[in-house]
């Protein structure tokens, strides 16, 4: 029988445990012992997962009351944890030669946002209803490099050159730390020859579709697993439609995820 998803395993406790912020205790009226962290990583990647309202989180699993696990997750967010949980996963893809950096893969995904709050806008494509996108970038197997989280009114193309700079500098390999790929694919939303120019001066060959050329220019064999990495973060329930009003908490989900997926990855190795 398998484990269940928000069950923190050893192997990612592991990493993730020294990366968390320490809490000093008051020595006198220290007050209640709090809840380990590692139950309340369980209980925010339970509400990841099942998509659950905060206020439905069921204490009988061990995860303790939803607002500790909901400001812990604003607290480990504010502290970088996500961030820098899904750097070091990257680095130690990369040095087992399993980050692909002969290109990178962008594209978006709209979601709706049913609460409006930061980062949120008329949708163009949902009858002008208020939601947000997801920006992704992805290396050429489909891993997450990058996401950037916006209104859904925003004209993906602006959110191309946030997303190559929010590539990390990757460890792993002898030498500085990588963070530009060598090509850039990406489809006709972002056909634009102001960024191609942009894209060509970071030293990374652009392969962006024009608008107006026929189907079947062959990018889509390349393009495939950015779609791909979308289905997978979608298979989080939480990110199927935007819940928060605050989108630090909804950015700080998505970024949970990207490293849950990196972890994917790097478990395929073994």
């Amino acid at each position: 029988m398998g484990t269940s998803p928000w069950i923190v395993s050893d192997d990612l406790w592991e990493r993730i445990e020294p990366l968390l912020p320490g809490k000093e205790r008051r020595v006198r009226h220290p007050g209640r012992k709090p809840l380990p962290d590692r139950q309340v990583l369980c209980g925010i990647l339970f509400v990841l997962h099942t998509g659950i309202q905060w206020e439905y989180l069921p204490k009988e699993l061990g995860f303790g009351s939803s607002m500790t696990c909901w400001r812990r997750l604003r607290d480990w967010n504010e502290a970088g944890v996500w961030q820098q949980m899904h750097e070091v996963l990257l680095a130690e893809l990369n040095a087992a030669a399993r980050l692909d950096w002969s290109r990178a893969v962008v594209d978006f995904s709209h979601v709706r946002a049913n609460k409006r709050g930061d980062r949120t806008g008329p949708s163009p494509v949902d009858r002008g209803r208020a939601g947000s996108k997801h920006h992704l970038i992805t290396d050429g197997h489909g891993t997450p490099l990058a996401v950037i989280l916006t209104g859904g009114n925003r004209n993906d193309v602006t959110q191309l050159m946030p997303l190559i700079d929010a590539i990390p500098p990757i460890r792993g390999r002898v030498g500085h730390p990588r963070r530009k790929p060598d090509s850039l694919f990406a489809d006709r939303g972002y056909d634009h020859d102001i960024y191609r120019d942009q894209v060509r001066q970071r030293r990374i060959v652009p392969a962006i579709a024009r608008r107006g050329t026929l189907h079947g220019t062959g990018l889509g064999t390349y393009r495939w697993v950015v779609e791909r990495s979308f289905a997978w973060l979608h298979g989080f329930k939480r990110l199927r439609i935007r819940w928060e009003r605050r989108a630090d908490i909804h950015d700080a989900f998505l970024k949970r995820a990207c490293y849950l997926i990196t972890h994917r990855q790097l478990r395929v190795l073994r």
